[in-house]
């Protein structure tokens, strides 16, 4: 299996975290942790598809994953090729008019927010590309001929470093006076930019941080207390839904 990391050309920097190739020849059914950042995935050869309540819906060639709040289950066919586009926390914003949290918990085409014609283009030019770097040129130049002159939202930009300092531990009341600003304002103006609420995306980055720090304490009990869990079945259930296992069996097993 192929995941090659590619760093975004300096004009894109501000909004993509990273380029990814990624390839593999076997099918597979593998799972997807929730993470802070919308993701695009380019299939320049196989498909791609999600499988949820025993059901299986193929993907678009071309997609777009927003947020989400429990892990996501996938199948790839044999020998797929896959471009993904990895978006800072707010960064998608540059990008896509839509408000963003209308993706969250969805995978959805990329024929919803622009012309079939353009992404057909790119999808040619991908499937026909001799080597990954000219894949992430033409990747590179669609998405900078997608680029708005947006600003991106200081009070959001602000709340995210807040939520981070807290590791996710922090609740809205303390959020919104920090800020000096009240709930309702502060909750559309976080959605629209980053995907998800402000309670929502916290929920993530403080999940997140309980499976990175897990290796620095000596129980899941301490652990759970730690993140502010401080009724152990209310822990094993927000962990169970982030990752679809208890927190006994995700760190006994293989990540």
């Amino acid at each position: 299996m192929k995941f090659d990391t590619y760093i975004p050309c300096d004009q894109l920097k501000p909004f993509v975290k990273s380029f990814v190739v990624q390839e593999t020849t076997e099918q597979s059914t593998y799972k997807v942790l929730p993470d802070t950042g919308l993701v695009i995935g380019f299939q320049y050869k196989g498909k791609l598809s999600r499988l949820q309540n025993e059901t299986e819906t193929p993907l678009s060639i071309s997609g777009i994953s927003g947020l989400a709040d429990h892990s996501r289950i996938f199948k790839n066919s044999p020998d797929i090729g896959t471009v993904l586009v990895f978006f800072k926390e707010a960064g998608a914003t540059a990008f896509f008019r839509q408000p963003l949290h209308e993706l969250f918990r969805e995978s959805v085409s990329l024929d919803n927010f622009m012309l079939r014609s353009e992404l057909l283009c790119l999808e040619e030019k991908l499937a026909e590309a001799r080597t990954d770097t000219q894949r992430i040129n033409f990747v590179e130049h669609f998405l900078i001929c997608r680029m708005t002159n947006t600003e991106p939202d200081k009070l959001v930009l602000a709340a995210l470093a807040l939520i981070h300092s807290s590791k996710g531990n922090l609740r809205i009341k303390e959020l919104t006076e920090q800020l000096h600003i009240s709930q309702s304002p502060l909750e559309k103006r976080f959605r629209q930019a980053v995907g998800a609420s402000p309670k929502k995306f916290a929920s993530i980055v403080r999940l997140k941080n309980i499976i990175q720090q897990y290796d620095t304490v000596n129980s899941l009990t301490e652990l759970g207390y730690e993140a502010g869990f401080y009724d152990q079945a209310h822990f094993i259930k927000e962990f169970k839904t982030f990752t679809g296992d208890t927190p006994e069996n995700f760190f006994s097993g293989p990540k």
